[in-house]
């Protein structure tokens, strides 16, 4: 299932939406330009979990080595594919979270979603080599909000059956929930098989758990001050 667009309006522009975009697209430029180098940079720049570790128990004070990567693996991408589905998603979703929670406030939760996602990736994959890259865990926290926040909305969706294909409007509960199922589902087999793939399923399923955590905060916040007005 692809999403198309959802049927809630934003009553700003999303220029923090659109900056990440922007950004990941630069970063995905630059990637190119590295040619054989870029093996090197994502081992430097992404998460291995494995690596991290070693550090941690071997040169406890290179914390930027440590830390730097949960920041940087969120603007790295390994294909056209992944980079073009991640930013497709932020456009449909992101534009709503970031008006409902504002500018300033959306960075910040792009952000801890993002890390949180690697973190969550870091302790459920600790002897992992393979360095962990791309925006999907912090993308799967703006879809985890959306589904707390915006429960009522309808997403219309292409859906591919073979070699014919049909465009419907799902509700949005359904959409993400099937979704973040899938996550799960691929998550608990990549636990049970060693050939897993390279697909940080935990780091997404981390994401939008976190990022539907944060959003049941703000939307109790919202709904308190909306009683706090009707008392006055």
């Amino acid at each position: 299932m692809i999403p198309l667009r959802d049927t809630v309006p934003s009553y700003s522009y999303p220029v923090v939406t659109v900056t990440i975009i922007v950004l990941n697209a630069f970063v995905w430029i630059f990637e190119l330009l590295l040619g054989p180098d870029l093996a090197v940079f994502i081992a430097h720049f992404g998460i291995v979990p494995a690596k991290y570790f070693w550090l941690a128990d071997n040169q406890p004070f290179a914390v930027v080595d440590r830390f730097l990567p949960f920041l940087t693996s969120m603007f790295l991408h390994g294909g056209w594919m992944h980079v073009i589905f991640n930013m497709w998603y932020l456009w449909i979703f992101g534009d709503n979270i970031e008006d409902r929670l504002g500018h300033a406030r959306f960075v910040l939760f792009y952000l801890a979603a993002g890390i949180g996602a690697g973190i969550f990736h870091l302790l459920i994959n600790s002897d992992s080599a393979v360095p962990t890259i791309g925006a999907s865990g912090a993308i799967a926290g703006v879809m985890g909000a959306y589904f707390v926040l915006f429960p009522h909305s309808r997403v219309l969706t292409f859906i591919p059956i073979f070699f014919f294909f049909q465009i419907v409007e799902i509700p949005a509960v359904f959409f993400l929930g099937f979704w973040i199922f899938i996550q799960f589902f691929q998550g608990g087999v990549s636990l049970l098989s060693a050939n897993s793939g390279g697909v940080a399923w935990w780091a997404h399923f981390g994401g939008f758990a976190i990022g539907a955590l944060i959003a049941l905060f703000f939307r109790k916040r919202k709904t308190s001050g909306y009683y706090e007005v009707l008392n006055d």
